[in-house]
C-alpha cells in the first residue's frame, strides 16, 4: 500500500465507528489518499497527537468520556496550531456547533454520518490545509529572501564611501538611494598620487540582485584600474575589456570617471555612455561638461575612450548624477529632466555639498509625489573652495 497523502485522527467513543470508517473509506485508503488512526476520547487523542506529528486533521465527536471534543479543541493548538478539526455533532445541536467553531473547528458533520458528505467535508478541509501550508511556505521563503536582500543591501552599502574628503581646496560628498533593496548604481572616491582624487559614478543596466552583483564587480575593477593607470581614458578602456570577458548575461554599465588635481583645479575626465555632469558656478549659472563620445562598458572589447579636461574655478560645484534623477517621473508621466535639476542647483549653488545632494533628492521626491521610485538615484558633488590669500 502506498504512503497516504494525509493522515486523519478519528476520535469517538463508539467502537462501531472505526469499523464503519475503515469499510466505507477503504478505496480512499487503498488509493493512498488517507490513512486513519483512532482514539476513543480526548485524552487518548492528545496522546496520539503528541506521539505522531504527521497527523493533518482530526475528526472528533463532541460527547465523550474523560475529555469531550470541545475541550480537545482547546488543547489541540498547543500540540500543533496548524491542525484542522472537523466536529461530529448531533443534528440540530447548534449550541455545541457554534462553540466548536469558536474554538477553532474548521467544519462539522452531523450524526448519523452521511459518508458522502463526510468525504466532501474531508476534501474541503484538507484543501484548505494545503493552501494554508503553501501560504506559510511562501511566507517563510519571502522572509528568507527579505533577509538575504537585507544582507545584500548592507553589503552593497558597505562598499560605498562612508567618509568624504573635506580639504582646504575642495570637498566631496555622495549618496545613493536604490529603487529596490539593492541597486545597480555606485559611486567611488579614489585617492591618487600627488594629492589628486579620482571620482567615479556608474549605472548598471537592469536592477535588483543581478545588477548589484555586476555593480560590485565593476566598482572593484574601476578602483584597481584607477590606481594602476595614468589617465581616465585608459582606466575606462581597461575596465571595459575586463567586464566584457565572460559577460554571459550581456550586462553593461555606464561610467563617468574623472581625476581632479586640487593644485591647479584641473579636472580630467572620460565618459562611457553616462549622463554628462554639470558644473554649477558661484553665480548660479551652470554648464554641462562636453561629452567625450564613449559607449557603455561591457558591450564590446577594445574600445578607445576619449579624454577631456576643464579647469574649475573657486566656487564651482561639479555635480555627478545617474538617470534615476533626471528620468524620475510624476503622475502625469513627465520626467524631472535636466532643466529642473539645473534650477535646483541654481538655488543651492552656495550650499555645502551635503546640502546640494539633499536638495536634489528632495526635489526629485517632491516632483514624483506618490509615484514609486523607478530607478536607483545617485549623486556625487565636488565643490572647489576659494583659498584665503
Amino acid at each position: 500500500m502506498k504512503k497516504a497523502q494525509y493522515k486523519i485522527l478519528v476520535v469517538d467513543d463508539e467502537p462501531d465507528l472505526e469499523h464503519l470508517v475503515r469499510q466505507r473509506m477503504r478505496r480512499d485508503v487503498r488509493a493512498g489518499h488517507y490513512e486513519f488512526v483512532f482514539a476513543y476520547n480526548g485524552v487518548e487523542a492528545l496522546e496520539v497527537l503528541n506521539a505522531d506529528p504527521d497527523i493533518d486533521m482530526v475528526l472528533s465527536d463532541i460527547n465523550m468520556p474523560r475529555m469531550d471534543g470541545l475541550t480537545l479543541l482547546e488543547q489541540m493548538p498547543q500540540v500543533d496550531p496548524d491542525l484542522r478539526a472537523v466536529i461530529v455533532s448531533a443534528y440540530g445541536d447548534m449550541k455545541n456547533i457554534r462553540t466548536a467553531m469558536n474554538r477553532g473547528a474548521f467544519d462539522f458533520v452531523t450524526k448519523p454520518i452521511d459518508f458522502q458528505d463526510l468525504r466532501v467535508t474531508i476534501e474541503r478541509t484538507l484543501e484548505h490545509l494545503k493552501m494554508w501550508r503553501e501560504a506559510v511556505a511562501s511566507r517563510d521563503k519571502l522572509v528568507a529572501l527579505q533577509n538575504e536582500l537585507r544582507v545584500a543591501h548592507e553589503m552593497q552599502q558597505s562598499i560605498l564611501p562612508k567618509t568624504f574628503p573635506d580639504k582646504p581646496e575642495y570637498q566631496v560628498f555622495g549618496n545613493m538611494e536604490p529603487a529596490r533593496e539593492v541597486g545597480g548604481d555606485f559611486f567611488d572616491i579614489i585617492n591618487l598620487e600627488n594629492n589628486c582624487v579620482g571620482l567615479a559614478i556608474a549605472d548598471v543596466s537592469d536592477k535588483g540582485v543581478p545588477a548589484a552583483l555586476f555593480m560590485m564587480s565593476s566598482r572593484t575593477l574601476m578602483k584597481g584600474a584607477a590606481i594602476g593607470r595614468s589617465n581616465p581614458a585608459e582606466v575606462l578602456s581597461e575596465v571595459n575589456n575586463l567586464l566584457q570577458e565572460d559577460n554571459d548575461a550581456a550586462m553593461f554599465v555606464t561610467v563617468f570617471y574623472a581625476e581632479f588635481n586640487p593644485a591647479n583645479r584641473v579636472l580630467s575626465y572620460a565618459n562611457g555612455g553616462h549622463n554628462p555632469p554639470i558644473v554649477v558656478h558661484a553665480d548660479g549659472s551652470s554648464t554641462v561638461l562636453p561629452q567625450t563620445n564613449g559607449i557603455a562598458l561591457g558591450i564590446m572589447p577594445d574600445i578607445e575612450y576619449e579624454q577631456n579636461s576643464v579647469t574649475l574655478s573657486p566656487g564651482d560645484a561639479l555635480v555627478l548624477y545617474t538617470d534615476g534623477v533626471t528620468e524620475a517621473m510624476n503622475a502625469q508621466n513627465e520626467e524631472f529632466e535636466m532643466g529642473r535639476l539645473c534650477a535646483v542647483l541654481s538655488e543651492h549653488c552656495s550650499c555645502d555639498v551635503r546640502e546640494i545632494n539633499q536638495a536634489i533628492f528632495q526635489a526629485v521626491q517632491a516632483f514624483a509625489g506618490d509615484m514609486p521610485q523607478f530607478d536607483d538615484m545617485t549623486c556625487m558633488t565636488l565643490f572647489c573652495r576659494e583659498l584665503d590669500t
